[in-house]
C-alpha cells in the first residue's frame, strides 16, 4: 500500500542533485508512487528547467557545483514563490537547515535517508495542499452561493449584484443603491467599500433624513469655531472623516435643495468648505448613496436636482425586495436562528416545516429587517428546541383577529372572552367536518347533545343552515 495519497492528476517532480546515484534512486522511488520525474545535475541546469517547465515539487541537494542549492532555492523563489522545495544534504547542520527555511524551503531532510522518510515528507505536503484546496473551494462556494460581506443570499438576482460589486469595487465612481426600506442597502454599500482598495480606510455612513436640516450641512462639511452659536471649536465634517475611504449617504432623496447644490460641487470639484470658513479643503472620497424614493419622480416635482441625480446615478444598483427572492429566506432564517440562539443562550436548533412555510409565503413588507425582528421575537417566546408557527406574529400566519375578541381583550373580561372563543371553536369544528355535528362534537370533546345546546344558545343555527340547508332546528 502506498504511503502517499496522490491527487487525481499525477504530480511532476524535479530532482536537482549532482550525484547520479541519488537522482536514479529518487526517480525509481517516486515513479513507483505515481509521480512524473524530471532531473538536473546542478542548480544552474535546474533553474533553466524551472524557467521552461511547471513543477509541483522540487527536491534539491545543497552542496553542488556550478550553483549550490541555497542559491538555486533563492533564485527559484524569485521565479515562483508558490513552488514547494525540499532541501537535502549529507553535510548539513542545524544552521544550514535554518538558513534553508529562511530562504523559503518547504522542508529539510538529511542524507542518508530511508525511502519511507522522504515519502512521509511528500505525504505531509500532499495532505497540506489538499486541505488548502478544500478550504479555498469551500470559501469560494460560500462566497458565490451564500454570502458576500455579511450579505446572505443565493438567489440569482442577488448573485448578479455580488458580481456587479466585484466589478465596480476598485473604481471611485459614484454608486446609487435603490430599494425598499429594510432591504439591506447599507450592507451593499459596505460590501463595495470592503472589497475595494479603500477597505483599510474609513467607511462613514449617515442617514440624511435622520438629521435636522439646519444641522446637516455642518455634519457633512464641518464648521469653524464661532461660525454659529455653540460652535466652540473647529470640527471636521463627514467628508473629511471619510478622506481616503467611502462616504455613504442613505436616504439621499431627503437632502434639501440648498445642500444638493453643495453636494454636487463636492463631487465635481472634489473639495469642500467648512461652515464659516474661507479656505477650500481637497477631499478624496468614494461616494455611495441610497434611496427608497423614485428620484425621477422627485425631479419632476422639483424636489431633487436633475444634474445631481446624473452625478449620483453613474453606477446604479437596484436591491430587490425579499418577497422577490424567497430562495434567500431559509438561509437568512438559519443565520438569525444561530445568532439569536447564541445571544439568548437557547438550544433552538431548527424551524419546523410548517413554520418555514409561513415564513416563505409571507410578503415581508419590511424586508430583511422585518424577518430578523420576527425571528428574534419568536425565539424569545419559544421554549422548545424547534421554532413553531404558534409564536410567529399574526400577520405572518395571516391570522385576522376577530373584532369581538379584541373588544373582550380590551375590557379584560374572561367571561366574554370564553364565550367568544367557544363560538369560534364550534365554527371551526363545523367547518372542518362539513357540518357533521357528531364528528364536530368528538373534535370538541363534548357530547352531541351539548353541542346542539350550544349551537342554539349562541344562535349558530343560521351558520349551520349555511353549511347544510337540509338541517332543521326546533
Amino acid at each position: 500500500m502506498s504511503l502517499v495519497t496522490v491527487s487525481q492528476e499525477k504530480k511532476k517532480v524535479l530532482i536537482v542533485d549532482d550525484e547520479s546515484g541519488m537522482r536514479h534512486m529518487l526517480s525509481v522511488l517516486l515513479e513507483r508512487e505515481g509521480y512524473h520525474i524530471d532531473s538536473a545535475q546542478d542548480g544552474k541546469e535546474g533553474l533553466e528547467k524551472i524557467k521552461l517547465n511547471t513543477y509541483d515539487l522540487v527536491l534539491c541537494d545543497i552542496r553542488m557545483p556550478e550553483m549550490d542549492g541555497l542559491t538555486f532555492l533563492e533564485s527559484t523563489k524569485n521565479l515562483n514563490r508558490s513552488i514547494p522545495v525540499i532541501m537535502m544534504s549529507a553535510f548539513g547542520n542545524v544552521d544550514t537547515a535554518i538558513e534553508a527555511m529562511k530562504k523559503g524551503a518547504y522542508d529539510y531532510v538529511s542524507k542518508p535517508f530511508k525511502a519511507d522518510e522522504i515519502l512521509l515528507r511528500l505525504q505531509r505536503l500532499t495532505a497540506q495542499e489538499n486541505l488548502m484546496f478544500e478550504n479555498q473551494s469551500l470559501k469560494r462556494v460560500l462566497h458565490q452561493e451564500t454570502s458576500f460581506s455579511n450579505i446572505i443570499a443565493r438567489s440569482p438576482r442577488m448573485l448578479e449584484i455580488f458580481d456587479t460589486i466585484r466589478k465596480i469595487a476598485d473604481y471611485k465612481t459614484t454608486v446609487l443603491i435603490s430599494g425598499e426600506s429594510g432591504s439591506g442597502k447599507e450592507l451593499i454599500a459596505r460590501a463595495i467599500h470592503f472589497n475595494s482598495p479603500r477597505a483599510n480606510k474609513p467607511f462613514i455612513a449617515i442617514n440624511c433624513s435622520a438629521i435636522p436640516e439646519n444641522l446637516l450641512e455642518s455634519e457633512l462639511f464641518g464648521y469653524m469655531k464661532g461660525s454659529f452659536t455653540g460652535a466652540n471649536k473647529d470640527k471636521k465634517g463627514l467628508f473629511e472623516e471619510a478622506h481616503g475611504g467611502t462616504l455613504f449617504l442613505d436616504e439621499v432623496g431627503d437632502l434639501p435643495l440648498s445642500l444638493q447644490v453643495k453636494l454636487l460641487r463636492a463631487i465635481q470639484e472634489e473639495e469642500i468648505r467648512r461652515v464659516g470658513a474661507s479656505n477650500i479643503i481637497k477631499i478624496d472620497v468614494r461616494l455611495i448613496t441610497a434611496t427608497l424614493k423614485n428620484l425621477g419622480e422627485e425631479i419632476k416635482k422639483g424636489t431633487f436636482r436633475e444634474d445631481l441625480y446624473y452625478r449620483l446615478n453613474v453606477l446604479p444598483i437596484h436591491l430587490p425586495p425579499l418577497r422577490e427572492r424567497k430562495e434567500d429566506i431559509p438561509l437568512l432564517v438559519d443565520v438569525f436562528l444561530k445568532r439569536f440562539a447564541k445571544e439568548m443562550n437557547k438550544s433552538i436548533e431548527k424551524v419546523s416545516a410548517e413554520c418555514m412555510q409561513f415564513l416563505t409565503d409571507y410578503s415581508w413588507p419590511g424586508n430583511v429587517r422585518e424577518l430578523e425582528n420576527t425571528i428574534e421575537r419568536s425565539m424569545v417566546l419559544e421554549t422548545h428546541s424547534e421554532l413553531v408557527p404558534e409564536h410567529l406574529p399574526d400577520a405572518v400566519r395571516n391570522v385576522e383577529i376577530n373584532p369581538a375578541i379584541r373588544a373582550a381583550a380590551n375590557e379584560l373580561s374572561i367571561k366574554k372572552m370564553m364565550v367568544i372563543m367557544e363560538q369560534e371553536l364550534i365554527k371551526k369544528a363545523l367547518d372542518k367536518t362539513g357540518g357533521n355535528r357528531t364528528w364536530a362534537a368528538k373534535l370538541l370533546e363534548i357530547s352531541h347533545r351539548a353541542l346542539l345546546y350550544k349551537i342554539k344558545r349562541y344562535g349558530l343555527e343560521r351558520y349551520m343552515l349555511d353549511k347544510d340547508p337540509g338541517l332543521q332546528y326546533k
